[in-house]
């Protein structure tokens, strides 16, 4: 599979214009940011830079992390023999929202998740599927004490979504215009400059990109 490398620049005016293009900041208007780590950290940050301030205040980023990757290679190296019927790795939670402790509500927000790429999709659906079951809780003791429950909406950003046979799927309310990806693609290797040892290097073999 060849590689296609990215770099700080592309990534930088990829977001700009996906912000621009798509109309974040006129439609969904997202006041919440839950970056997926660690890919989804650094586009978070760039993505704060273009959405606009809630009440003069930059758009707050939470954290969230999700392990699969390393798990699955790890999981392939021990399974290589086995029947193709094996189960693979589920996502687990390595890092998460805290409720109880936290002042922050997520009720009635616009929460944008943000990661770098939408691949096989099983992150992305496992942190939608989490979240809104952690929402549906905290609804429910709103609800219990006779308050009124506001509309939290859900929205997924990447910055790449790779044209592919899915593992899991979104909800149809996200993809059907909460769903945000600067650069739809085949199925190729990304090597993202936060991934890069020599970044001289990296930013120089980035200009070859065709995709």
């Amino acid at each position: 599979m060849s590689k296609i490398h990215v770099s700080y620049n592309q990534i930088h005016t990829m977001v700009k214009e996906t912000v621009d293009s798509m109309h974040l900041n006129e439609d969904f208007q997202p006041d919440i940011m839950v970056a997926i780590g660690g890919g989804g950290f650094i586009p978070a940050r760039i993505l704060r830079t273009f959405l606009k301030k809630k009440n003069n205040k930059n758009i707050s980023i939470q954290a969230i992390g999700l392990s699969l990757y390393e798990d699955l290679e790890i999981w392939k190296a021990a399974h290589k023999d086995d029947e193709p019927t094996s189960m693979e790795p589920e996502v687990i939670k390595t890092q998460w929202l805290n409720f109880d402790s936290s002042e922050t509500s997520l009720i009635g927000r616009n929460i944008l998740i943000v990661d770098e790429v939408d691949d096989t999709r099983r992150t992305l659906a496992y942190a939608v599927r989490e979240l809104t079951k952690d929402l549906e809780i905290e609804s429910e003791k709103l609800r219990a004490q006779g308050k009124e429950v506001p509309e939290t909406k859900i929205g997924v950003f990447v910055l790449h979504n790779k044209l592919k046979e899915k593992r899991e799927q979104l909800p149809d309310e996200i993809m059907n215009g909460r769903y945000f990806a600067c650069k739809q693609m085949p199925d190729q290797w990304l090597v993202y400059p936060w991934d890069a040892l020599d970044i001289e290097d990296h930013t120089e073999k980035s200009r070859d990109n065709t995709y």
